[in-house]
Order: C-alpha cells, then sequence, then structure tokens
C-alpha cells in the first residue's frame, strides 16, 4: 500500500497480519487497514492522518527498489505508445534492469501477450523478478525473463516471428542484425539510450543496414505544476532529459529503404553520416550512473526478502 502522512511524504508498505506502520509522524496497525476498500485516510491516537492508497505503477516504479537505472514513467508511457504495444503482441525488451519498463509492457500485452525480457546480469534479472513478481503479486502468465546474449536469443527464435523490439542498453547497433531476423514486415524496433553519441552511431547503422525505415527520434520532459489558491505556477524542478527515444519498422525481405531527399552531413574522415570505430563502448564513458557491487548485492537481497513475504502473505489471506 502507499501510506501519505501529514506531511506529504510517501511510504510503499506491505500490509501483513499483525504489522505495525511506524514513523515520526505517527503509527497504525497493519490489521486495522487489512479488508477495508481501498482509499482510506485513517486518525492515529496522536490525532494525525494517514491517506492509504494501493499504489499506482508510477509510484511504484519510482519508489521501488532498483540495481540498474530505470526507465522514467513518462518514457515508458511514450514507448507504448509509439512502438504500439497492443494486448496480446509478441514483443522482446532487452535489458530487464530494474522492471520498471518490464511491468509497463506486461500490463500492455495482457496475459495473452508474450514478453520476452533478456537481461545479461543476473543479480539485475534477480532485481527485475522480485520488483515485477512484488507489483503484480505473482508470476505473470506472459513473462519469460531470460538471461543470456541477446543476438544468441533472437537468432534462435523464428525468423519475422516478433511484433515489436524494444531496447534499453549500451550498444544496441550491435544487434540490429538479430533484430532484422526476428522482426515482422512492418514490426516495430524502439530504443532507449542516454546520449547524443549513443544516439549518432544507432541512426547510422539503421540507415547502413537497410532494412528499416528511416528512423524517428526525439526526447520527452515532464514538468508538475505547483497549485495553492492563486499560486498557480510550474514548479522550480522538472524531470528534463532521461534518455533519448528512436523508432524505426522493419521493410519486407528484399525490399530497400526509401531514397532521401537530403544528403547527410559529411563526418570529419569524409564519409558521410559513418561513425569511426569507438573501442570504449562502457557505461562509464557514456556518462551512465553505475550503482555499486555492494549496492546492487543489498537491494537484490531485500527486494527478494519482500518479495518472498508478499507471496507468503497472499497465500495466508488465500487459506
Amino acid at each position: 500500500m502507499q501510506v501519505r502522512d501529514p506531511k506529504g511524504r510517501f511510504h510503499q508498505v506491505i500490509l501483513v497480519k499483525g504489522g505495525t506502520f511506524q514513523s515520526n509522524r505517527g503509527s497504525f496497525q497493519h490489521d486495522d487497514v487489512i479488508g477495508l476498500p481501498d482509499g482510506q485516510v485513517i486518525e492515529t491516537e496522536e490525532g494525525r492522518q494517514f491517506q492509504i492508497l494501493r499504489p499506482l505503477l508510477v509510484d511504484y516504479t519510482m519508489a521501488m527498489p532498483r540495481g540498474a537505472a530505470v526507465v522514467y514513467p513518462k518514457d515508458a508511457g511514450t514507448i507504448l505508445h509509439m512502438a504500439d504495444i497492443f494486448p496480446g503482441a509478441r514483443v522482446v525488451e532487452a535489458g530487464a534492469g530494474s522492471g520498471a519498463l518490464s511491468m509497463a509492457l506486461l500490463n500492455a500485452v495482457g496475459p495473452y501477450g508474450h514478453l520476452i525480457s533478456v537481461e545479461r546480469r543476473q543479480d539485475f534479472a534477480d532485481i527485475a523478478r522480485a520488483n515485477v513478481d512484488l507489483w503484480f503479486g505473482t508470476a505473470h502468465p506472459a513473462w519469460d525473463l531470460r538471461v543470456g546474449d541477446l543476438d544468441a536469443e533472437l537468432e534462435t527464435m523464428q525468423a519475422r516471428s516478433v511484433d515489436r523490439v524494444v531496447l534499453d542498453m549500451l550498444a544496441p547497433w550491435e544487434n540490429i542484425d538479430a533484430v532484422a531476423h526476428a522482426l515482422i514486415p512492418g514490426g516495430v524496433l524502439c530504443c532507449y539510450v542516454a546520449t547524443v553519441s549513443q544516439l549518432s552511431r544507432l541512426t547510422e547503422e539503421l540507415r547502413a543496414c537497410g532494412k528499416f525505415t528511416e528512423p524517428l527520434a526525439w526526447e520527452d520532459m515532464r514538468r508538475e505544476w505547483h497549485l495553492a489558491g492563486l499560486a498557480v505556477r510550474p514548479e522550480h524542478r522538472m524531470v528534463a532529459h532521461t534518455g533519448f527515444l528512436l523508432v524505426t519498422r522493419s521493410l519486407a525481405p528484399g525490399i530497400s529503404p526509401q531514397a532521401r531527399a537530403t544528403r547527410p552531413a559529411k563526418s570529419s574522415e569524409g564519409k558521410g553520416g559513418q561513425w569511426d570505430e569507438e573501442k570504449d563502448w562502457s557505461e562509464q564513458s557514456v556518462g551512465v550512473r553505475i550503482s555499486s557491487e555492494k549496492k546492487i548485492r543489498k537491494v537484490r537481497r531485500d527486494v527478494t526478502a519482500k518479495a518472498d513475504t508478499w507471496v507468503n502473505a497472499g497465500e495466508n489471506f488465500s487459506e
């Protein structure tokens, strides 16, 4: 549950029989809330009020434990629309990270769709699985989480059998040929990258591949507003750049891309739009914030324990 204290702070709480919520603004017993309809405002013995609601996915995503950085809700929502994720779709996602985008994709494909999430790191996969299971309360029937290499996973799939591919990874251009193998004609590839250098490299590699439509790229920014009487104004802080989104579509086999009306700009080497080979594509070189191994181990331990607690609590309630 999401608990909002009198100061407006939010707390994510797993309700269990006999449990207690404790904060410096007051406390209450979990048993006083369990079984009540959603949307409660309870008052403690100290006279302080707490608002209690089941969290929305956006609330859970921003508060859940994380090892890898998450795709922000403002970007996840755009991905669902621009990649045209529909109920029943067969979608491949890489990497799973902390599971934020996976949950949004699972909501979109529904129980009869199929989401294959490929993650290279076992510890990140464990965190993602625990976060997703904790949100849905059980293993989602449409989710297939795999630890391994994306190229290898895509190459083993039947040709042109995947509706959509969503890539949130360091060097998505390394997987273009494998994506082209798996995507249906007209299928959508959506990539999420952090820097201009990644976006430029990805764009030129897609054009050179000759199996996709002209890419479309953009970024979204979100600014909340302060609402207090006549003081209605933009907030001083906003979620500005989080990443670039790029969308392109797969062409039919043997079809060449539509000719471009404008010529690509020349690179420093005089070759139109081509990248020089970069040998140091790493998280550090592109400025991605890296969690320490110690933090990842702690998050993995804590979130899997929470997921186990939730599942066990659900089994007790069902009894």
